[in-house]
């Protein structure tokens, strides 16, 4: 028997083997008991989580010699001609590679007809966003009336293509990304059953790598199996996964949260001389400063995250050299750099600056800290009569300066005017006492008995007119 691998050995065969997909199993099982099955599905979600299973399996459910039934017995012919992919009431197409109207359009002839050997024909198209405009068009009839005895079930992992006209003419199931935990039980199962002895952190490793997917989970220890045998240990696992070492990464966090900016440089270029991609090595450190904040934020962390307790043990002593605050901070900045690197031509040097920059974050003064500062400065500081500057005494001391004012600008243009007058006063003099001095004004004076009220220039003009 040739070699299947794991993702096709252990693919679950009734709607109760399926993982993480409990809503949508307990809705499919209840359309069938109470015979309420739709024309058709959508399935969509990510990739590797079981849309396709899914529909195989509600195929075998609607066609099973005991049923229709919510549990196929996975052992009479129908059923074992769907497990093994040569069921002729069943036809799975691939939408990317049949996307044109002329593969729908037989497809339309071939559904006119009722099926061969079961109950239900049963239609599949996988990644049914990939057809055409046309294609889509040339469905919407056949969808809403379908034949009698047809089923169509659409997977997709991108809903948002499909037209509205299709999916207003379907039941649409959203499938969930597939827990961590959840993804470390099935794996665990599967070690046992094949002799395969893994570590648990070597579990989470490949949880955490697999991000959601129980297919690319299952693959990727198919890989450690190929690369090291039954004996896998966590240091070939996170060669084959190519995940930063958790050291170099607490050696940047120690340099960060140490102000240590001259370290950046060289554990930058440790980064590049290990092969790592900057980008891929940035998104890790987001993560590790953000599990640096959550062993500081939680009690009981060991639940949140799937390490041992020697890693959390770790986390939390990194932890102790900053305060929430900043953790927070650093993790925050950190998100709002990973745009700048990602388009930046020069990655490396945009990196080398940024982190240097998160070393002088801790020399920033909190706003709390500095109004603290100011209203010591307040107290500290007298005024002449020996009473402390506060706001109450600062703002009556301004209005009554403002009520003052007024008072003192009036005296001091009285003051003005007198020196004015005085001055005018003195001039007068002057210009009557050179005028007597004038002998024809003295004749005149004395002939007529005459006294000077006002003196008056004349102009030369004047004088000849």
């Amino acid at each position: 028997m040739t070699y299947l691998i794991y993702a096709r050995k252990y693919r679950p065969k009734t709607f109760e083997e399926m993982i993480g997909q409990k809503t949508v199993v307990q809705t499919l099982q209840n359309a069938i008991k109470n015979d309420r099955v739709s024309q058709a599905y959508i399935f969509s979600g990510m990739r590797g989580i079981g849309k396709t299973t899914a529909a195989r399996i509600l195929a075998k459910a609607l066609n099973c010699q005991h049923g229709p039934t919510p549990t196929p017995c996975n052992k009479c012919e129908f059923c074992k001609e769907v497990n093994e992919d040569h069921s002729v009431d069943v036809i799975e197409i691939d939408g990317a590679s049949n996307r044109g109207i002329d593969e729908v359009r037989s497809l339309r002839e071939g559904v006119k007809y009722r099926p061969i050997h079961s109950r239900h024909k049963v239609i599949i198209i996988d990644e049914v966003h990939m057809l055409t405009r046309e294609a889509f068009n040339a469905l919407l009839k056949t969808l809403e009336e379908p034949p009698p005895h047809t089923v169509f079930i659409f997977a997709t992992t991108e809903f948002h293509k499909v037209p509205a006209t299709i999916t207003s003419r379907c039941q649409h199931f959203e499938f969930k990304k597939i827990s961590q935990k959840e993804i470390i039980n099935h794996l665990l199962d599967i070690t046992k059953k094949e002799n395969i002895t893994l570590s648990p952190s070597g579990l989470s490793l490949i949880a955490e790598a697999s991000d959601g997917s129980l297919r690319d989970a299952q693959s990727l220890l198919d890989q450690a199996v190929a690369f090291s045998g039954e004996v896998i240990n966590d240091e070939d696992l996170k060669e084959i996964l190519g995940t930063i070492k958790r050291e170099i990464l607490f050696k940047f966090s120690e340099s960060i949260l140490g102000e240590k900016p001259g370290d950046i440089f060289s554990l930058v270029e440790n980064v590049i001389e290990y092969g790592y991609d900057l980008r891929f090595f940035y998104k890790e450190l987001i993560q590790h400063f953000r599990n640096l904040l959550l062993v500081k934020s939680v009690k009981k962390a060991q639940d949140l995250l799937p390490l041992n307790e020697e890693d959390i043990n770790d986390l939390q002593e990194e932890a102790e050299k900053a305060s929430h605050e900043e953790l927070l901070r650093y993790l925050v900045v950190l998100q709002q750099g990973e745009q700048g690197l990602k388009f930046s031509s020069h990655p490396r040097i945009y990196l080398e600056a940024f982190l240097v920059k998160l070393c002088h974050f801790k020399k920033i003064a909190p706003l709390e800290s500095i109004m603290l500062e100011i209203e010591d400065i307040k107290k500290g500081m007298e005024n002449p009569s020996g009473t402390k500057f506060t706001e109450n005494t600062i703002q009556k001391e301004t209005i009554r300066q403002e009520e003052e004012e007024p008072e003192f600008h009036n005296q001091k243009m009285s003051e003005d005017v007198s020196k004015e007058i005085v001055k005018q006063s003195s001039k007068k003099e002057r210009e009557i006492e050179a005028a007597l001095k004038d002998p024809s004004v003295q004749s005149f004076m004395n002939v007529f008995n005459a006294r000077v009220l006002s003196i008056k220039p004349i102009k030369r003009g004047q004088e000849k007119e």
